[in-house]
Order: C-alpha cells, then sequence, then structure tokens
C-alpha cells in the first residue's frame, strides 16, 4: 500500500514539475540537408570510426551555440546535434587523427537532417531515444571545414570527469594490448567504442552481456573489496562506509551513471546506512527505496526497458533468492565457522550440527593421509567452493526464469546456455575487476608494477573472452521468440509475485510449488505456439520500411508467410547496423511470427540480400526461393547459411505456377536459360504474381525495362503492383503499366536517399492513370488486403 501511494505521489509530482527543455528543436527548421554554418561546443567526446563509404569518421555530440543564415545573421540556438565529422576515402590524413574534446568550441559547415524511425510495428525509437539524450538532429560535416575556436564551454564537474575518463582510457591502452583494452574499456569504464558487433553479439547470445557493459555487479564487487580492505586497514565502519558510499558514486559518476549503477548505487547507500545505524537490511525495502529515489528524479523511467530489467533482476535476488539461500546453501556456509568447536553445535538446527560433525568426520579420514592442518583448509575450501558454485548457479538458473518474459518482449531472446555461461563467466569477473582497478592504479605509480595484476586481469579476460564466443557459437545458445501476447504477460507476472510470496512460507513444498510456477511461466513464454497476426481468409502483402531497400511479408490465407527480400545498406557502404536484425525481424516478431515457411530474394544487391542473413538466423525458413542456377557469389554464400539451418534451395523461372498457402505463385521472369553475372544486375529480379481469387499482386524486385517488357508480353494483369528499383525512372514503364493496370501501388523507398527517388517522372506516370500509391518513407508500413474481389490498404500504426 505504501508503494502504490508512493506511486500516485509521483504521478502528481511529474504532473506538477515543468520540465526545463535542454534542447531547442528549432534547430530542426534547417534540418533540410542544405550547408549550415554551426557554432557550438563538443558535449560528448569525439570517437573515431570507419567512414559508411571509405576513409574515417569521428562521431560526436555537440550543443548549438548559434546558426548563421545566408545572408550573415547570426541566430542564436542551444541544441542537441550528433555530428559525423569525415575525412573522404583517399583524402590525406594525419597519422594520429585529431579528436575533439569536451568544452571545445568549434565552427563548422554542417549538413542537417531530422533523426527518422523505422516506422514499423516493434521497430526501435531512435529519435525518442536521441531526445532522451539531448540529441534533435544528425549532422555531417567535412573534417576540414571544422574549425576550432578559443575559449572553453560546458560545465566544470563534466569537464573534469571527461579528463579523467581519457586519462583511465589511455592508461588502459598503455597496460593491455588492443583486444584485451578493448574489453577493459568495455566492462570496467563503459566505454563500448572499440567494441565490434560481432563481440556484442556473441555477449547477447550467451546471455552474459550485463558482463560486457558496466553493471550492478561490477559496482557491487568493487565496494566489497574497498570495503574489506578499508576494515583491514583498521578503519572504524561508519568511516569505511562514507568512504565506500564517495568512491561508488565516482566511479558510478565516471561510468556516464547509467541507470543499473545509479540503481547500484543508491542500494548501496540504503544498505551501509542501515548497517551504520545497527538495523537489520532488508534487501527488497532497499530495492524499493533505491526504485523510488531513481522514479523521484524521472518518473517516466518505470516504462523504461532498462529499469524494468533492472529492478526485476534485483528483485528476484532479494526476493526469491536471498530467501531461500538463507535457508540452504548460505546457512551451510555459516556451519563452516569454528568447526573444531562441539560446543558451537548447540547453536546451530539439528540438521546443521549433523553436517558439522559430518564434516568433522570426513576431515579425521583425511587427516591420515594430508595432516590435520592440511586436511581442514583442503575440505573446507572444497565445500566453500561447491557451495559457491551452487549460489551462482542457483542464480543465474532464477535470473534466466525470471527474466524471460521481458527479454521476449523487449529482445525476443531466449538464452538456453546462460546458466553455464554465467556460472563460468561470474566467478571469473570477481576476479576481473579489483585486479583491473589495481593494475591501473599502479599504472599510475609506476607502470612496470602494473604488469602484475595485469597480468591476472588479462588472464580473466581471456577465459571470459573464450567462455563467451564457445557458448554463442552453439546451436542451442539461444532462441528467438515472437512478443508474447497479453495473457502470457499477466501469467509471468503473476508466478514472479507468486514465487516471491511462496519463498517465505516455512513449508517447502509451497516454496518450491512457487519456484516450480515460475519456471513453468518461462517455459510458456519459450515454447507457447504463435501464429501471425493476419486476419483469415485473405491475401496480404506487407510492404516493411526498410530504408533504401526492399522487403516485403506475404501471408497466404491459410497463414503461411513468405518474405520477399530483406533490405540492407546500399551498395558499397559500410556499417554495423543490421537491417535483417534490427528492423525486419522486429517487424515479423510483432506480427507473431516465430518461424518463416519460405524466404525469395529476388536478385543479389546488397539492398536486398544483405538482411536476408539474419532473417534466416532467426527464423529457419523450410525453403529458399532463388532465381535460375548460375549463382553469383552473394547469393550462393546466402544458400550455404540457408542449408545449413535446414532450409531447402529451390529455383525459381519463368513458366512456375505453384499453390501456397491457398494462394497462386506465378514466376513471370527471368526465362529458366537466364545466367546472372559476376556482378549482380537489376534484371536479374525474380518476378513473381501472386493471386488470390480474382485480385492479384505483381512484384517485380528491381526489374528495369528490358525484364518489364517481357513482363508485358506475358499479359501480366494485377491489382496491387510493387513499384520496381525503388521508383527510379529505369522502371515502372508506360508498357508495363498499361499491361498490368492497377489500382494500387508501393514503393519502397528512404527517407532523403541520394538517389532522389521515386522520381518525378514515375510518381507522374502513376498519377496519370489515377493510381493510388503508398510510400514507406511518407507512411512507413502498409498492409494490402486481398480478399478475391478487391484490395483494401492500410498504413501500420507503430
Amino acid at each position: 500500500m505504501c508503494a502504490a501511494l508512493a506511486l500516485v505521489c509521483l504521478g502528481a509530482l511529474d504532473v506538477q514539475v515543468p520540465r526545463q527543455i535542454s534542447a531547442d528543436t528549432q534547430i530542426l527548421k534547417f534540418a533540410d540537408g542544405t550547408d549550415l554554418s554551426l557554432t557550438g561546443h563538443v558535449t560528448r567526446d569525439g570517437t573515431q570510426r570507419e567512414g559508411s563509404f571509405g576513409g574515417q569518421a569521428q562521431i560526436l555530440d555537440l550543443e548549438t551555440e548559434s546558426v548563421t543564415l545566408a545572408g550573415g545573421a547570426s541566430v542564436p540556438l542551444h541544441s542537441g546535434v550528433r555530428l559525423s565529422v569525415y575525412t573522404a576515402a583517399g583524402a590525406p590524413t594525419a597519422s594520429e587523427p585529431r579528436l575533439y574534446r569536451y568544452g571545445e568550441r568549434l565552427r563548422l559547415t554542417a549538413r542537417l537532417r531530422p533523426p527518422r524511425n523505422f516506422e514499423n510495428p516493434g521497430a526501435f525509437d531512435y529519435r525518442s531515444y536521441l531526445q532522451d539524450n539531448g540529441i534533435v538532429a544528425l549532422g555531417s560535416a567535412k573534417a576540414a571545414e571544422v574549425e576550432v575556436l578559443p575559449g572553453v564551454a560546458g560545465h566544470r564537474a563534466m569537464n573534469w570527469r571527461n579528463r579523467v575518463r581519457r586519462s583511465v582510457l589511455r592508461k588502459v591502452d598503455a597496460i593491455w594490448p588492443p583486444a584485451q583494452a578493448a574489453l577493459v574499456d568495455a566492462m570496467v569504464i563503459g566505454e563500448d567504442a572499440f567494441i565490434n558487433r560481432e563481440t556484442h553479439l556473441a555477449f547477447q547470445r550467451s546471455g552474459t552481456y550485463h558482463i560486457l557493459v558496466v553493471s550492478g555487479m561490477n559496482l557491487g564487487i568493487l565496494a566489497f573489496v574497498v570495503f574489506w580492505a578499508l576494515r583491514r586497514l583498521r578503519l572504524g565502519e561508519l568511516a569505511a562506509s562514507i568512504a565506500t558510499i564517495v568512491l561508488a558514486f565516482a566511479y558510478a559518476f565516471l561510468c556516464d551513471l547509467g541507470a543499473p549503477i545509479t540503481r547500484a548505487a543508491m542500494m548501496l547507500v540504503l544498505y551501509l546506512g542501515g548497517r551504520a545505524l545497527f538495523r537489520n537490511s532488508s534487501p527488497l525495502n532497499a530495492i524499493g527505496g533505491a526504485a523510488l529515489a531513481i522514479l523521484v528524479l524521472e518518473p517516466r523511467a518505470l516504462l523504461g526497458a532498462s529499469f524494468q530489467l533492472t529492478f526485476l533482476c534485483v528483485v528476484a535476488i532479494g526476493g526469491i533468492a536471498l530467501p531461500l539461500l538463507e535457508r540452504t546453501l548460505q546457512a551451510r556456509r555459516r556451519a563452516l565457522r569454528n568447526l573444531d568447536s562441539v560446543a558451537f553445535d548447540l547453536s546451530f538446527p539439528s540438521r546443521l550440527a549433523q553436517f558439522r560433525l559430518d564434516l568433522r568426520l570426513l576431515r579425521d579420514r583425511l587427516a591420515r593421509f594430508l595432516g590435520r592442518r592440511t586436511a581442514h583448509a583442503v575440505l573446507a575450501g572444497a565445500v566453500r567452493l561447491a557451495l559457491g558454485a551452487g549460489e551462482v548457479i542457483f542464480v543465474s538458473a532464477l535470473m534466466q526464469a525470471a527474466l524471460a518474459l521481458p527479454m521476449a518482449w523487449y529482445f525476443h531472446r531466449v538464452n538456453s546456455l546462460s546458466v553455464p555461461a554465467n556460472a563460468l563467466v561470474v566467478p571469473l569477473t570477481e576476479v576481473l575487476m579489483p585486479a583491473t582497478v589495481l593494475a591501473v592504479i599502479l599504472g599510475y605509480i609506476w607502470l612496470p608494477l602494473a604488469k602484475y595484476p595485469a597480468v591476472v586481469a588479462g588472464f580473466a579476460l581471456d577465459a571470459i573472452n573464450e567462455t563467451v564466443h564457445a557458448v554463442a557459437g552453439a546451436s542451442l545458445s539461444e532462441l528467438r521468440v515472437a512478443t508474447p501476447p497479453a495473457w502470457v504477460l499477466a501469467v509471468g507476472a503473476s508466478a514472479l509475485a507468486f514465487a516471491i510470496f511462496a519463498v517465505r512460507r516455512r513449508r517447502w513444498a509451497i516454496a518450491l510449488s512457487g519456484m516450480g510456477a515460475l519456471a513453468a511461466a518461462a517455459a510458456c513464454v519459450t515454447l507457447q505456439p504463435r501464429f501471425p497476426a493476419a486476419p483469415p481468409g485473405v491475401l496480404e502483402i506487407a510492404a516493411i520500411d526498410v530504408g533504401q531497400g526492399d522487403s516485403t511479408l506475404l501471408v497466404s490465407p491459410q497463414g503461411k508467410c513468405l518474405l520477399i527480400d530483406g533490405g540492407g545498406p546500399l551498395g558499397s557502404s559500410r556499417s554495423s547496423f543490421d537491417v535483417g536484425e534490427d528492423v525486419v525481424s522486429p517487424y515479423l516478431w510483432s506480427r507473431g511470427i516465430s518461424r518463416l515457411d519460405a524466404v525469395l530474394l529476388t536478385h543479389s544487391h546488397s539492398d536486398h540480400i544483405a538482411g536476408l542473413r539474419s532473417v534466416i538466423a532467426n527464423f529457419h525458413p523450410r525453403e529458399l526461393w532463388l532465381g535460375p542456377s548460375g549463382m553469383n557469389e552473394p547469393a550462393q554464400g546466402l544458400a550455404r547459411l540457408a542449408q545449413s539451418r535446414g532450409a531447402a534451395i529451390i529455383h525459381r523461372a519463368q513458366g512456375d505456377r505453384f499453390d501456397f498457402g491457398g494462394a497462386l505463385v506465378e514466376v513471370l521472369a527471368p526465362p529458366r536459360d537466364w545466367v546472372p553475372g559476376p556482378q549482380p544486375r537489376n534484371d536479374d529480379s525474380l518476378v513473381t504474381r501472386i493471386s488470390y481469387g480474382g485480385t492479384s499482386a505483381l512484384l517485380a524486385g528491381d526489374a528495369e525495362r528490358k525484364l518489364e517488357s517481357w513482363v508485358a508480353r506475358e499479359g501480366a494483369r494485377a491489382d496491387l503492383l510493387k513499384v520496381a528499383h525503388n521508383g527510379s525512372n529505369t522502371s515502372t514503364s508506360d508498357l508495363l503499366l498499361d499491361a498490368v493496370q492497377p489500382r494500387v501501388a508501393f514503393i519502397s523507398v528512404g527517407s532523403r536517399n541520394p538517389y532522389q527517388h521515386p522520381r518525378a517522372p514515375v510518381l507522374a506516370r502513376l498519377q496519370e492513370r489515377r493510381i493510388r500509391t503508398y510510400r514507406t518513407d511518407l507512411q512507413g508500413a502498409a498492409s494490402f488486403y486481398l480478399d478475391g474481389r478487391s484490395v483494401t490498404a492500410e498504413v501500420v500504426p507503430r
């Protein structure tokens, strides 16, 4: 009741207290892609990365101070901008690129654009994420056009923090080789700029991602070591507590005060404060106090994934794990104290007194071979190690069950091997954290002295890295699941609440039933069958917003699912962003799809094929449809991946007609004797017409005029047309439109793309024929329903 009333008060406070807007969104008026002269100061240190089209790019955050207009007038504007300062490939660069630091004032010419989300159900809200970090616009600038101005801006405390952070990162680079230094930066300092996508995915797949990022566990380990060391140095408990709290908040500040580490710091204050006042610590009270403190500062955090995952984790530990461990493994750990004292047996319950007696008997047997002192040390150490391992395994299994629901909801993951992975990695982290901190401290005193703890930390790092990649490489390391329905959410929440209640009962049957309910709820999240969210008895064709690329979902009248293309980056561009994993897969999961019946690749251009690798890995299609024989290398690589995941490879060509879940599929091009060249071409596209009843859709890939003329000769009448090649003028000819006579069309195209797609002549030809046209860059994802008589369109809400 008190917690509920506190939340009511927080809500009232959130309504009544006006919010200070830190960024002026007026700068979006100038975010039209034209050159703009900006003056501002750096708010986040620049990090160097490889440019999307070659060369180098430095990513930094800038708070603008003024904008200079074309007439020379200066307009004061205080807005957050995330800038990419790039050097073109082949341009001369310094051996050590100039990195811009917090507080430096810059004048530069940039092109700004507003941030844009992929407008699909289940898509990540990138725009809100940037706004939460004070960023309202994105921009790019040439490195040669950046001028450093005199003076320093920003907050003094933040400037000091960034200077210390940079100093620590440099010291880490001096102590460890680059591969290990990158992991130390991420695990200890929270700087993940040097961690590649493959490493991120390995930690996610193994269920150990909390190790890679700075979390409450890191702060807890360091706080324990600091408090223990200060007490061993004869410092009083109150002084040791205060010093530990100060150092904990300093470490949290250095690591950018993320939600998990802030929560841990607040809980540490409550715990050590309670000890200082001779109060028994209640984990759930400490968790609740920390949660309320964060919600007072930011009530809307209650709806954030980070807040929910963080506090659900510690609620499961404090509400379920600790009560059970207190009655089992930790009770036996306490029973190891003063093992020689028979009188001390009387202070324990009979089962623990018997446990002590059994250990003494076993020790006496071992003493015949090892001596009494050695036998005592070996036995006690082995028992403590076994009990510690049991605690880690139990807590890991509990986390797996308690977090199954939010992990499925937010990330569509169920980590099946996270228990053994964490059982190995967590103890290594307990070695890594103090060894790393000690090495950095000694590095400031005398660098050779830091090498000794650095060797220990390096061993722990290598062991963690090898374990994570071994587990992540296993075929059963994770399951990808669709978004759980509402009834599964209710079952999971009820099971967790019942488990917290049950473990506090004296009767073991009730406690075990609570754990069983939690395990059953986790199994329900993992194994419950899902069916595509689509109206029955109609053919649905959905245009997915993948930017400047193509991806289309087909759901047949009988519920079979076909994905045509998977989007991807443009041409030779390079990016760690995976359209298949980050855009197409979340859309499919939001539709309740866990497995695809088939995937069709129209042709091998990167903006069609690149995303399919992740889609195939996540959805294990039963079939992969490709064009005629003679595939080029990209298609061959995709075929090998699909075969390794159990998919049958089927080559389609002109003249194929077959049923797909109640819909008729006709392949119109290319002909069976078509041989693709070594490099993909638009006219390699597999063109299909899908019909249901008296309605049909023509899906033309990137077919250009030559291929379109063949399709037109086939008399391919269709009600719905997928406009080829993102609306390029090389496609959608008068000949094709006159032959097909569509009533509705859709164009998959990226917002503000460099090719100016869709081209005005194409739009004019569609308008002349009064064809209703939908565009993913304007409306986002859209679904088209063919019921056998007509076509209806629906713009899909996010």
